[in-house]
């Protein structure tokens, strides 16, 4: 790989060659290195070294090249300058520790006195008498005792499951958003898509940044200088609270109850726009359109039986 690299540095029409030759070597040998190596040796061996070549120059420039980096960022850090950055940064995590600890302690207060956690929360069967498990005690957000499969008798298991149905109920949101969207836009002519059907799409591709940074870890961005105040769910700071929603700690604790339960309903929204277009072939926005227009022709029972 390092020779690749020297000829594709040094020669870069070379570089193609090179590469393919290191990476395809178990694969096939075009004719033309075949024969250009059985003319220089009759050994077969010799036919890596004779396709991929270069001279301790171009080595020796390829590494000094790579250590310049390396060699400045450490000669930084070891200057004056390097020390007093240091410095700045523990002074700024130490205020930010201080800070996260007032911002959890304000969170916890909040949370004992919302109508959404604890003992007296609300239940999902209401006012019917049941036996709720009492490993779900209400201390996490849309927790209404609902564990008929039992997922939640481990405590680091359930909390890994609360981590993953939080970033797919994000996603199903973002996801429901648009998908309807440029079906809504294309319908009603505001502006034309080339594909505005969810499903036929897939070359679209939706990247969400701050999310695939929270579930790798706030902790990831301390050298970089960011401090969050929250956790890996909630973590809260300019990044991923823009709007400040978290300063008040008890409106807080409800949007968080809010998010989840719309993340659930987007959960079961997408499992409707799938069996949708399995059945239809159209998106959800044109089935509802034409359910409205005809509902007793363009309904649940006609499509089975079209079926």
């Amino acid at each position: 790989m390092v020779m690749a690299l020297a000829v594709a540095v040094v020669h870069p029409q070379a570089s193609f060659s090179a590469s393919s030759s290191s990476f395809f070597a178990h694969q096939r040998v075009p004719r033309i290195l075949l024969s250009k190596s059985r003319s220089n040796s009759s050994n077969s061996t010799s036919l890596p070294a004779s396709i991929c070549k270069a001279s301790w120059q171009e080595l020796a420039g390829v590494v000094i090249f790579s250590a310049i980096p390396f060699t400045a960022v450490k000669a930084i850090a070891n200057s004056p300058l390097g020390e007093s950055l240091q410095r700045r940064l523990e002074e700024r995590k130490k205020l930010a520790v201080q800070q996260s600890s007032k911002f959890k302690a304000l969170a916890q207060k909040a949370r004992k006195e919302s109508f959404w956690y604890g003992e007296e929360r609300p239940r999902w069967l209401g006012p019917i008498s049941y036996q709720y498990p009492t490993y779900l005690s209400g201390e996490l957000p849309g927790d209404y005792g609902f564990d008929v499969a039992g997922l939640a008798e481990d405590p680091v298991a359930f909390q890994r499951y609360f981590n993953f149905e939080i970033l797919h109920a994000r996603w199903a949101m973002l996801a429901a958003l648009g998908a309807l969207i440029p079906e809504v836009l294309d319908l009603s002519g505001v502006f034309h898509f080339i594909e505005p059907v969810w499903w036929r799409v897939g070359y679209s591709k939706l990247k969400v940044g701050p999310e695939y940074a929270r579930y790798c870890g706030i902790e990831a961005l301390e050298p970089l200088g960011i401090y969050l105040p929250g956790d890996i769910n909630y973590p809260g700071g300019i990044l991923f609270d823009p709007l400040n929603l978290s300063k008040d700690p008890v409106s807080f604790e409800e949007l968080k109850v809010k998010e989840i339960k719309n993340g659930r309903l987007a959960m079961v929204a997408w499992l409707g726009f799938y069996i949708q277009a399995a059945l239809t072939g159209k998106g959800p926005v044109e089935n509802l359109v034409e359910h409205i227009s005809d509902p007793l022709h363009n309904n649940l029972f006609s499509t089975l039986k079209l079926v």
